[in-house]
C-alpha cells in the first residue's frame, strides 16, 4: 500500500468500518481467538470480507501497550488497568525497563497480534494494517491526574521546578519506548501501514487558550512523539494512518496534518467538510459516523444512520478532498446489540450511493 493508493480508494468511494470487533464476537471462542495470531487474522481477514475492503484493520485495543509496560515495571498483570506511576522511578529502574523492553518476549495478546499480522500479509492479499496507542494517551494512563501537570509544562514550568512535570516527562519516555518497540515489531510482521490512535490528544488535556499564547506542551507533549513514530514508518517505507477522535481544536488538527498522515481519521465532533479545506490534498480524511451510539434505536434510530451517511457522503464529494466513509473510532460488540450495530454498519456501507 502507499499514499496514491489510499488516494485511489478514496476517489472511488471506498467506504469501510473499523468494526473487526463485530465479526471476532460472533464466534463462541472469541477471547480464545485473542491469543492465536492465525485464528485472529483469519477473524480481521473475515471482517474485511465482510466489508468489501481490500484493507484489513485490527481491532482497536489500546490497553495492550499499558499491559506490557506495567508489567516490565514488576507490576502483576491483574493491576495493569488501575496502575499509575505515584512517584518518579530511579534511574536504575528506568535503565532496567528500556533494557529488557527490545529483549523480552512479547506478552500472548501482543504476540497473537503481531501473528495476525504475518496471516494477513503472508497468506491473503489484503493490506496487513497494525494499530497502536500513541504516545501521548498512553502516557494519560500512566498518571493518576495527567491534565495539571500537562498545563504547568504549558505554562512553562519544567521538570526541574514541578515534580509532576518530572513525572510527566517519565511516564512519556517510556509510553514513547513501547510505543517505538510495538510498532517495530508490527512491521517486522509484516504491516504495510501503522494506525496510530492518540485520542487523548485533544482539548480536555491542553488548553487551547495557552497554545494560542504560544505554549509548547501540545508539541512537546503529542506531536513531537508521534513524530518519532512516523518517521520511523516513513523510514520502513509503511504508511503512517492517524487517529483523534477527542474534541480538537483547528490549530491542533493543524498539528496532525503537519505529521503527513496517509489517512486521517477524526471523531464525529468534527465537520470533515469544514476541515477538508484545511487539511492538504493528499491526506485522505476518514470518517466519522457516530458508531459508538450505534447500540441504541433511541440515541441513534437506523433512518438516522442513512441520513448522516448519505449527508456526509454528498457534502464531502462537494469539497472534493479525498475520502473514505467510516466509522469515527472502533465499532464493539455490545451484548442484546449486536444485530443493531451491524443492520447500522450494514446501512453505513449502502446508504445514498446511487445517488452521490
Amino acid at each position: 500500500m502507499s499514499r496514491s493508493a489510499f488516494l485511489a480508494l478514496a476517489r472511488q468511494g471506498h467506504r469501510v468500518p473499523i468494526a473487526a470487533d463485530l465479526v471476532l464476537r460472533r464466534h463462541r471462542d472469541a477471547e480464545e481467538i485473542l491469543l492465536d495470531g492465525e485464528r485472529l487474522g483469519a477473524v480481521i481477514a473475515e471482517a474485511a470480507a465482510e466489508f468489501s475492503s481490500p484493507l484489513a484493520f485490527p481491532l482497536m485495543d489500546l490497553k495492550l501497550e499499558k499491559a506490557r509496560l506495567v508489567s516490565l515495571l514488576g507490576v502483576a498483570t491483574e493491576e495493569a488497568d488501575t496502575f499509575h506511576l505515584e512517584q518518579l522511578p530511579d534511574d536504575a529502574t528506568i535503565a532496567r525497563f528500556e533494557g529488557a523492553l527490545p529483549v523480552n518476549p512479547p506478552p500472548s495478546r501482543v504476540a497473537a497480534n503481531l501473528g495476525a499480522i504475518r496471516f494477513i500479509a503472508q497468506r491473503t492479499a489484503l493490506v496487513p494494517i497494525a494499530m497502536c496507542i500513541g504516545p501521548f494517551s498512553l502516557t494519560t494512563k500512566l498518571l493518576n491526574d495527567p491534565i495539571t501537570p500537562v498545563y504547568l509544562a504549558g505554562e512553562g514550568a519544567t521538570a526541574a521546578d514541578e515534580p509532576e512535570v518530572a513525572l510527566l516527562e517519565t511516564a512519556l519516555r517510556l509510553a514513547r519506548a513501547v510505543v517505538l518497540q510495538s510498532v517495530t515489531e508490527l512491521l517486522d510482521a509484516g504491516a504495510t501501514a501503522v494506525f496510530l490512535a492518540d485520542p487523548a490528544a485533544n482539548k480536555v488535556y491542553f488548553s487551547p487558550k495557552q497554545m494560542a499564547a504560544g505554549g509548547t506542551a501540545f508539541e512537546c507533549c503529542a506531536l513531537a512523539p508521534n513524530r518519532t513514530i512516523a518517521e520511523l514508518i516513513e523510514r520502513r517505507n509503511a504508511d503512517f494512518l492517524f487517529h483523534c477522535c477527542g474534541e480538537l481544536t483547528d490549530a491542533m488538527l493543524d498539528g496532525f496534518c503537519s505529521l503527513r498522515p496517509a489517512l486521517l481519521s477524526l471523531g464525529s465532533s468534527r465537520r470533515l467538510w469544514e476541515d477538508a479545506l484545511r487539511i492538504p490534498d493528499d491526506i485522505v480524511l476518514y470518517g466519522n459516523l457516530p458508531s459508538k451510539q450505534f447500540y441504541s434505536d433511541s440515541v441513534m434510530p437506523a433512518d438516522k444512520v442513512d441520513e448522516m451517511a448519505a449527508d456526509l457522503a454528498r457534502r464531502m464529494k462537494s469539497t472534493g478532498h479525498a475520502f473514505i466513509l467510516g466509522t469515527e473510532c472502533d465499532t464493539l460488540h455490545v451484548d442484546g446489540c449486536a444485530d443493531t450495530i451491524r443492520a447500522k454498519v450494514a446501512r453505513l456501507l449502502r446508504t445514498g450511493l446511487s445517488g452521490e
